[in-house]
């Protein structure tokens, strides 16, 4: 959702389009997250020590994330934004809730197709966490598609619900590695080590609560100490 927003407001998507872009983004999403869930099973059944390679980049990445970035984060500078705006011709402006439009025959792609295409980028980059993070609950496709899709269809109505109070969440990232750290600990030591779904559940909760009520208590602090 932090992601969406920094990709609307480089865009300069006005909230009123913010929802019809969302709409058919997270169709897209349904569409890319099935293919890659029912592969995802297939080679798990079929090779069962992609467990321990999906419990390996949940543990890298935890760390990677927890760590500070100095990457440039200007939208613009992304090689898939710079590739799109160098093989497509793309107005300057919006055209209302319209993806193409025509001048003078030619065809024309307008900033709100490039915001889309890449709300479905990020969703894949996203997915490539979660979806392994499920396999270490179960591997039953079914299920794993299943919560996939009622995460996806929650997440438009928490963006708006959550768009005016992002900044308040800045230590949300930090939660989100922990959680990373633990589930990939969980994949690479489940034949040695079974942790129950209900421990495991009760660990996200609660890391994700101290990591909110922290963020918010460093907000406020920050606002008493100014002068």
């Amino acid at each position: 959702m932090f992601v969406w927003l920094i990709l609307f407001s480089y865009f300069a998507v006005p909230i009123s389009l913010q929802r019809r872009l969302l709409t058919w983004g997270i169709l897209g999403a349904i569409g890319l997250r099935a293919v890659m869930v029912f592969a995802g099973s297939w080679l798990i059944s079929e090779f069962q020590w992609l467990l321990y390679a999906f419990g390996t980049f949940l543990l890298f990445t935890g760390i990677k994330m927890a760590l500070p970035s100095h990457k440039d984060r200007d939208i613009g500078n992304r090689p898939l934004v710079r590739w799109l705006y160098h093989h497509l011709r793309v107005t300057n402006e919006l055209h209302g809730e319209r993806f193409f439009i025509r001048r003078d025959g030619l065809l024309f792609a307008t900033p709100l197709l490039l915001a889309l295409i890449m709300v479905e980028f990020s969703d894949v980059i996203f997915s490539l966490d979660s979806i392994p993070a499920i396999f270490a609950v179960t591997t039953d496709p079914f299920i794993v598609l299943t919560s996939n899709l009622f995460a996806i269809l929650g997440l438009r109505t928490m963006y708006f619900l959550l768009a005016n109070v992002a900044e308040r969440f800045s230590l949300l990232k930090y939660g989100l590695a922990v959680i990373l750290v633990f589930i990939g600990i969980k994949m690479l030591i489940v034949d040695i080590i079974h942790i129950p779904v209900t421990v495991s559940l009760v660990m996200v909760v609660f890391t994700l609560t101290v990591t909110l009520l922290s963020a918010l208590v460093n907000r406020r602090q920050k606002r008493v100490g100014q002068p």
